[in-house]
């Protein structure tokens, strides 16, 4: 017995020091020194944002300290009553600039951190950074290494307003703009990462905020054009500065409201954008001078019960997105409750909503989450394109669609993207779909600038009167394909405003049946709130996508009918035509066809394979390497003092009227060469412009316009620039098919296009020049002739003075 207990003594100190030692490892193999701070004022409406995230951070088992960042004023500091709301690290208020006099607290961040690296001892003993926003619930740990961070590559979650990543602004603010990543929200990053990002992060946040030169709409994406989102900048800039390339998760964070994807349990809620579950709702910007923290008793409007979403929703993923909507305030009641408590207040009489709160369905519903497989996911692994085996397959043929109305803007650019179609080599027949009404077809004069499909003008809608005349593309098309016989298997789809620059083909950007190809669209993003689920079943698979489409015949067929009604159904929604909705920032539902678009796609399940290397906007920076296939000349763009802006040149005639062209764009041997990135745009800008020029200017000639050498005073636009015309063009075959809608005849428009070596003008001028000089040899030699005759008779007078002849002259029937 005394042996047995003596082994049983042994055995259990040996487990006791292989514990131990199992402990120790773990203490020094896995780096578990996170800490996690988020940034706020001295104000209420910071205060019960505070009290939210710090209670959820509690529940979610988040590892490591949490830290606020209090950025106040001595005058404000007086006044403060939330000090003990959280750990607080206080640091200096930078809302109103010390050098500046700008007023723009969101600069407190980067501030705070900055100050935060540089007298904090807690960040001697930190290896791993989690950065959060306020307005967040905490809903399960954030571990930077279990979400993919590494030393160098931080994670972050998708920020795709940020457009300015994508244009001239970050060639403008970056050395690096191809390493500007769109993310915010969520930062996950090694502590080496930000000490080297910080100052960048503060100093590119005033550099953007003092730009206000380009505030613009266009070029932020920032609706109001305020320069509000600069810090945001600041950060992806800086983060490009630092080198830094992002690991960007669109699953981790959630914005209330919208719909996870399927099998995805985000870990955090960003309550940013106002909240509707039926007739309930909630937005934080209608509480920014609420002190409800300090009131005891007083709780936000209780959300519905869970037995109520159950009666409201059947479908799943939607019923899901609300239970995660009433979690978000439900968990930010119960953390005012527990500070409620903590002050002191007495406890509050039953109610059916506090007793729910300490139910154990709420427990349940707000346990601590996991990461799914799916939540792991990175965007640039979900965008990879599916792998197409075209091994000894022939290439499938391709038709080019194109969309245009029966007015000269759209005739110019109609000679543009003709003029680009035949250059870029781009496989298979094209057709104008032409949109015009019956009275604008009898006056029309471009019928044969293309290969023409004429359909109905919808611009005034039939039925309601609405005028549109957006909703043409998404009709035109559906007529298209009732109308004509396609033996084509896969349809490209552009606008008017394009050129190409090389072919577009389903085989090289890897479209499928099912998975069409397209250019992203970010400025939609309706896709991601309840316009998306107002409009369609399947929310979640809503693309912010446009411009560029390739897509299978197939595919095509079941879905335009659909583009078609969903357009009319987002126009007809005048009460969602808000730019929180839309992103329109005109307010005016003029992007309804975009919408009808995606919707349509994501109601049928199509999943676009969005492609950000195959258009671009002239006057955005391209990525280095990246050969365009498209110019969209949407927006106006500039070359130093010389701009274009295709609104302007809405009323010029420059087709009809003989060498009409728009103003020349500089020379590209004058631009410089300091900035690589803004070089290259400039040079893309002279391209599309020059394109254009050329494509009129051959219009012109084949039109077998007078030579302008001959013309006195030649037909000018508002700038008056040299005309040139000396460029020669190959030999094209053009045969354009024509259908009328009424008789369904076809009018067949063949020409053979050749080097204008001799025109009709040239031979006329030519025979001008040779009758003018037949004229003044035989009015040189009728005088020869006459003086000669004048001589002769003179000579025969002196003669016969004496001796007159009495013959008669043949010539006169008279004697002399």
């Amino acid at each position: 017995m005394a042996k047995l207990l003596v082994l049983m003594v042994v055995a259990v100190v040996g487990l006791c020091f292989h514990g131990a030692e199992s402990v120790e490892e773990t203490k020094q193999e896995a780096p578990w020194r996170i800490h996690t701070l988020f940034s706020v004022e001295c104000q209420n409406y910071f205060d019960w944002q505070t009290v939210g995230l710090v209670h959820s951070f509690k529940k979610s088992g988040q590892p490591g300290p949490l830290t606020r960042l209090l950025s106040c004023t001595d005058q404000e500091k007086k006044n403060y009553k939330g000090m003990d709301l959280a750990p607080t690290f206080e640091v200096p208020s930078m809302s109103k600039h010390p050098k500046t006099g700008d007023w723009y607290p969101a600069i407190n961040k980067p501030a705070g951190v900055v100050h935060w690296l540089k007298h904090s001892k807690d960040a001697e003993n930190v290896d791993w950074v989690v950065i959060l926003d306020a307005d967040m619930i905490i809903r399960g740990p954030i571990v930077p290494w279990e979400i993919g961070a590494e030393k160098g590559r931080p994670v972050a979650a998708y920020y795709g307003y940020l457009v300015g990543c994508d244009n001239a602004l970050a060639g403008m603010h970056t050395k690096h703009p191809e390493l500007c990543d769109k993310v915010g929200g969520l930062l996950a990053m090694h502590i080496d990462d930000l000490r080297k990002l910080a100052p960048l992060w503060l100093s590119k946040t005033e550099e953007v905020r003092e730009d206000r030169a380009h505030w613009g709409t266009n070029l932020t994406g920032d609706i109001y054009g305020k320069g509000w989102i600069s810090e945001m900048y600041g950060y992806s800039f800086g983060a490009a500065e630092a080198g830094l390339r992002h690991k960007i998760n669109d699953n981790l964070m959630l914005y209330p409201g919208y719909v996870p994807r399927e099998g995805v349990e985000p870990i955090l809620l960003h309550y940013g954008l106002p909240i509707q579950v039926g007739n309930w709702s909630f937005s934080k910007l209608e509480h920014h001078e609420d002190d409800i923290v300090y009131k005891c008793g007083k709780l936000f409007p209780e959300p519905p019960y869970p037995r109520e979403i159950e009666q409201m929703e059947t479908d799943p993923h939607k019923k899901r997105a609300l239970y995660i909507s009433v979690e978000c305030i439900n968990t930010l009641n119960d953390g005012l409750l527990a500070q409620h408590a903590a002050y002191g207040c007495s406890k509050p009489g039953w109610s059916k909503y506090l007793s729910f709160l300490k139910s154990k369905k709420y427990a349940e519903l707000t346990r601590p989450k996991r990461l799914s497989p799916a939540s792991l996911e990175f965007m640039e692994d979900r965008q990879k394109p599916p792998v197409i085996d075209t091994t000894e397959k022939p290439r499938p043929k391709i038709h080019t669609l194109f969309s245009t109305e029966c007015t000269t803007y759209f005739d110019w650019q109609t000679v543009g993207f003709m003029h680009s179609f035949y250059l870029s080599g781009q496989p298979g027949k094209i057709t104008r779909l032409l949109s015009c009404t019956n009275e604008d077809l009898q006056k029309y004069q471009g019928i044969d600038l293309a290969p023409t499909h004429i359909v109905p003008s919808m611009s005034r809608h039939p039925l309601t009167g609405d005028w549109y005349p957006a909703i043409n593309k998404p009709a035109a098309v559906l007529h298209w394909l009732h109308h004509t016989e396609i033996d084509a298997e896969y349809i490209v789809i552009l606008d008017a405003d394009m050129i190409l620059r090389g072919p577009i083909t389903p085989w090289e950007f890897n479209a499928a049946r099912g998975h069409p190809v397209s250019a992203p669209y970010e400025y939609l993003i309706g896709c991601d709130n309840e316009l998306a689920q107002l409009h369609t079943s399947h929310p979640d698979a809503c693309d912010k996508v446009g411009g560029v489409i390739i897509m299978h015949i197939d595919d095509l067929r079941r879905f335009a009918l659909l583009w078609l009604h969903k357009t009319e159904e987002v126009r007809a929604d005048r009460s969602h035509y808000g730019t929180n909705f839309t992103g329109d920032i005109y307010n005016s539902g003029w992007i309804s066809e975009m919408y009808g678009y995606s919707f349509g796609a994501a109601e049928l399940g199509l999943k676009h394979q969005i492609n950000n290397k195959i258009m671009i906007y002239p006057g955005y920076v391209p990525e280095p390497g990246v050969h365009y296939r498209v110019f969209h000349y949407g927006l106006e763009f500039h070359v130093g003092n010389w701009s274009f802006d295709k609104a302007n040149w809405r009323e010029t005639d420059v087709v009809n009227k003989c060498w009409a062209k728009f103003p020349d764009p500089p020379d590209p041997k004058s631009l410089e060469k300091i900035d690589e990135g803004l070089y290259q745009r400039d040079l893309l800008s002279i391209e599309c412009i020059k394109t254009i020029n050329d494509a009129l200017r051959l219009h012109h000639e084949r039109r077998k316009c007078q030579d302008p050498n001959l013309i006195m005073s030649p037909p000018k636009l508002e700038t008056p620039k040299e005309i040139a015309y000396s460029r020669k063009f190959g030999h094209v075959d053009e045969t354009f098919t024509v259908k009328n809608n009424n008789n369904n005849s076809e009018v067949n428009h063949s020409r053979k296009l050749s080097e204008p070596t001799e025109t009709d003008d040239s031979r006329f001028s030519s025979m001008r020049f040779w009758i003018i000089v037949l004229w003044a040899f035989s009015g040189l030699g009728f005088v020869a002739v006459m003086l000669f005759l004048c001589s002769i008779r003179k000579g025969k007078g002196t003669r016969t003075k004496h001796h007159r002849s009495k013959r008669r002259t043949p010539y006169s029937g008279s004697m002399d």
